[in-house]
């Protein structure tokens, strides 16, 4: 099986876990619980934009738990918003007021329902760090997974990604 967490957009031969019931969602629960899926049986999983949602105290036990659904060789496909790129564009004084809050709007979350805060800010150093800690062996940066129609893929300004997309293999 492959996952999406947070997703929506229906792909064939992927199922989606949100933690809202909504159109196409297979499974209702988040990235911080995964009890409802057995160790090993993973092939890959896909979280664009989920994991800064997840608070410190959290961070830990749900990529612990990401790394045990997973199958030998299982793979994480992780986007996050890059802290180091939206620090230097919100300081940037070359741009507007209304762009800057925008940019304010991605780092802590947009704030439009209950589950719409970050709690955890990403670069790749920390990203690295913890999924190291969580027992991933491979793990890289890419520019772009070419999967999903989300926000990895985001470069509102001036064609600058905001996204750290990572890939970690167990």
């Amino acid at each position: 099986m492959k996952l999406h967490i947070g997703g929506e957009e229906k792909k064939e031969g992927w199922k989606i876990l949100n933690i809202q019931k909504k159109d196409g969602v297979d499974f209702i629960g988040d990235i911080t619980d995964l009890s409802q899926f057995g160790d090993n049986s993973i092939d890959e999983i896909y979280a664009s934009h989920v994991v800064e949602h997840v608070d410190q105290n959290n961070i830990k036990k749900t990529l612990n738990g990401v790394y045990r659904t997973l199958n030998t060789d299982g793979k994480f496909y992780v986007s996050v918003p890059d802290m180091d790129i939206l620090c230097q564009m919100f300081l940037s004084t070359n741009l507007p007021s209304k762009v800057r809050f925008h940019i304010m709007r991605m780092m802590f979350g947009g704030q439009t329902d209950k589950y719409d805060y970050h709690y955890f800010g990403w670069n790749f150093e920390f990203l690295k760090d913890y999924l190291s800690k969580a027992g991933f062996k491979k793990i890289e940066k890419v520019k772009s997974f070419s999967l999903f129609k989300d926000t990895s893929d985001f470069a509102p300004y001036n064609g600058i990604p905001i996204s750290l997309n990572v890939v970690s293999q167990k």
